[in-house]
């Protein structure tokens, strides 16, 4: 049987700095500025540094290199890298990564859609005509229905611009990876900075900022020999960096085959780092000048971390604030800015998935894959109970299913088929920063170890606490129950053929003692300059 040949041509950068800008824009989203301060805040103010900074070192930057040098040298998405790498088992493997995607897509763009809502009410500050700004976010604007945990009642004010961000995160995909998510991250993550920066800026210079920041960085020691703080550092490092669910293996394959892999992680892990230790900055700055003005301590504030911070607590603050608008369209701007690149690379996943195994072509695959999942995302996240759903799926697709990734991803590749040596020898070869024997420790021994301990108390706690108080009928449907349907999911797109031609596919560089990559794909039909190499 003939087999058909795709239209697509493999994307590609067309420079380091818009792979870096790229990498950088899926690394630096929403926990960056909304998570990181109060997880700092709650492990010890500036003692959390020290077991942050050795999770970065250790885990963090060891696990985004591994992610790059599989995308790199196998030259594909994460279903067709992984499937090189580690033959079937590392296929579904992959397939399994790009669901962990579909799966934070669908709530991701909800969140983006109410951060432009907050947007627009910054210039009017409409929270303030809720008895509370906690009351306008959860029941003036979401709407959140208190006595059912699923309804489909949607909200208009929720639907309308997630439809509208759907539709333009499609539309910047369907331009491909050069014309549409490079230029996007160009324009988007230099925006993001010098606003955010700004901001932190006017923070600082607000009565009560120096409070903010005692309370951010005064170190509690004691709390270094307690298990929780590591964990939760290794936890934000881990999140943070978008590794082991498949963005970085396929941002990695559009590089060009010379690029400096090893180099433009140290760039890609620092550079997040340093954004977050901004957002303490400014975070914690806003919330000394909010303390101040109630007369109360910093510790005393309530919504310090996560969604909250962000919609309940940060307006209370820029209402309080001179040149209020200012303040606000700064903060939900840079939130904006932060989410909108984050889904570029999220959804990038997914759609370079469904290009490889099935030749579609990148429109095809953009609308094809990309509205059904849009109005999944809408009929289920903008509802009056759609923070439900959305707190439940990112859950269990966080903290269960992409750790549970990270640790397949290393005992596949690692310890079973032992690429551990030719990824080594791979990112040595092609960048000045060389990888070798210690990398190798640390990605298959040390973080394994660090991240399982970490898998197994979430799981353990799971299932004998439950999660939120929610019923079990609920979590079985959307949190157990959304697992079991993405591996299974997996398997069934393992199992069916791939549609695009199959030649040769060579590894490269040559590396000694390499095992053969799997050949199962047409390395010419998606990758231009295979076999031209200068």
């Amino acid at each position: 049987m003939a087999q058909k040949t795709s239209k697509y041509q493999r994307g590609a950068w067309t420079s380091q700095s818009g792979f870096i800008l790229a990498a950088l824009g899926s690394a630096v989203g929403l926990g960056n500025i909304w998570r990181f301060p109060g997880v700092a805040y709650q492990n010890g103010g500036g003692a959390f540094l020290l077991p942050y900074l050795i999770a970065l070192l250790t885990a963090g930057v060891v696990i985004l290199l591994l992610d790059y040098a599989i995308g790199h040298r196998f030259r594909g998405s994460a279903p067709l890298a992984l499937r090189r790498a580690a033959g079937r088992p590392g296929e579904t493997l992959g397939w399994f990564q790009v669901m962990i995607n579909v799966i934070i897509a669908i709530y991701y763009t909800a969140v983006i859609a109410w951060t432009s809502m907050f947007f627009i009410f910054s210039f009017k500050q409409n929270w303030e005509s809720g008895a509370s700004t906690q009351e306008f976010f959860l029941f003036d604007y979401l709407q959140l229905d208190t006595e059912n945990q699923l309804t489909f009642d949607l909200v208009p004010a929720v639907v309308i611009p997630m439809v509208v961000f759907w539709v333009l995160v499609l539309a910047v995909l369907a331009l491909g990876v050069a014309k549409g998510v490079q230029k996007a991250n160009s324009i988007t993550i230099p925006l993001l900075f010098v606003s955010f920066l700004a901001l932190v800026i006017g923070a600082l210079l607000q009565p009560g900022a120096v409070d903010g920041l005692n309370a951010f960085f005064t170190p509690d020691f004691s709390q270094l020999g307690k298990p929780q703080i590591w964990v939760a550092a290794y936890g934000q490092i881990f999140f943070s960096l978008s590794v082991a669910f498949g963005i970085m293996i396929t941002y990695s394959s559009y590089q060009k085959r010379r690029a400096n892999m090893a180099s433009s992680g140290l760039v890609v892990a620092f550079g997040n780092s340093s954004f977050e230790l901004l957002a303490g900055v400014g975070v914690f700055a806003a919330l000394g000048y909010l303390a101040h003005t109630q007369g109360v301590a910093v510790g005393d504030l309530e919504g310090l971390t996560g969604p909250m911070l962000a919609f309940a607590t940060f307006p209370a603050i820029v209402s309080a604030l001179p040149l209020s608008w200012l303040f606000g369209t700064l903060f939900f701007g840079s939130l904006l800015l932060a989410g909108f690149t984050s889904l570029l690379s999220i959804l990038e996943v997914v759609l370079a998935g469904f290009i490889d195994k099935f030749g579609l072509s990148r429109g095809a695959a953009t609308w094809g894959v990309g509205l059904p999942m849009a109005v999944i995302s809408v009929l289920l996240i903008g509802t009056t109970t759609g923070l439900i759903t959305l707190d439940t799926l990112d859950f269990f697709s966080n903290q269960m299913g992409i750790v549970a990734s990270a640790i397949v991803t290393v005992v596949l590749v690692i310890w079973v088929n032992r690429r551990g040596g030719e990824l080594a020898g791979h990112l040595s070869a092609i960048s000045t920063f060389k990888v070798g024997k210690i990398w190798q420790v640390f990605v298959g021994i040390l973080a394994p170890l660090v991240i399982g301990y970490m898998l197994v108390q979430v799981i353990i706690s799971t299932v004998s606490d439950g999660y939120e108080g929610y019923e079990g009928w609920y979590l079985g449907v959307f949190g157990w129950g959304t697992l079991a349907l993405m591996l299974i999911a997996s398997i069934v797109l393992t199992l069916l053929p791939w549609n695009t031609p199959v030649r040769g596919f060579k590894a490269w560089p040559p590396i000694p003692g390499a095992k053969p990559a799997d050949e199962i794909a047409n390395a010419a039909a998606f990758d231009p300059s295979a076999g031209k190499e200068s």
